[in-house]
């Protein structure tokens, strides 16, 4: 089977509705460095293979997209968590340090605001060491965790 547009998202439904219930779930779980490509194959959590070909300009994937849909069942995307840096700066100039560095390193980073999962402004980057390691020194307050990330990261183009 050729998937080539999403039928919609688990996650788009008005909340507390189950447009799918009864419908048997079959799963196809994706790392988020997956999610930005267009044309891949995949497997369900099933043993069902299916071509994703995805045209030009169509958004990434992401949780809970659903592939296909039939009378009986529904194939959607899991991702899987990422490892990831919460960080949360006390100030606008701890802030905009850290976004400088981690500009400078290249390093993806997602903004989210109080009314988010994570219940404070905070930014979110791909877990790295070396980040991890400078967060430290100059004393900024974050912590480690696993998350399904709501877009994937990219990897940041640049020339000098």
């Amino acid at each position: 089977m050729i998937i080539e547009k999403i039928l919609g998202n688990l996650h788009d439904q008005p909340a507390g509705q189950d447009t799918y219930y009864g419908l048997h779930k079959e799963k196809v779980v994706l790392p988020s460095a997956q999610l930005v490509k267009r044309i891949q194959r995949v497997t369900t959590d099933h043993g069902k293979e299916l071509g994703i070909r995805l045209p030009a300009g169509s958004p990434d994937l992401r949780d809970g997209d659903i592939l296909h849909l039939a009378e009986t069942n529904v194939i959607v995307v899991s991702v899987l968590p990422t490892d990831v840096l919460v960080i949360a700066p006390r100030t606008i100039h701890e802030m905009g340090t850290v976004a400088h560095s981690l500009g400078n390193r290249h390093l993806q980073a997602q903004f989210f605001d109080p009314t988010s999962e994570y219940g404070a402004e905070v930014m979110v980057c791909q877990y790295d060491h070396t980040v991890e390691d400078y967060l430290k020194h100059v004393g900024v307050p974050y912590n480690r965790q696993e998350r399904v990330m709501p877009v994937p990261f990219r990897h940041a183009e640049h020339s000098h």
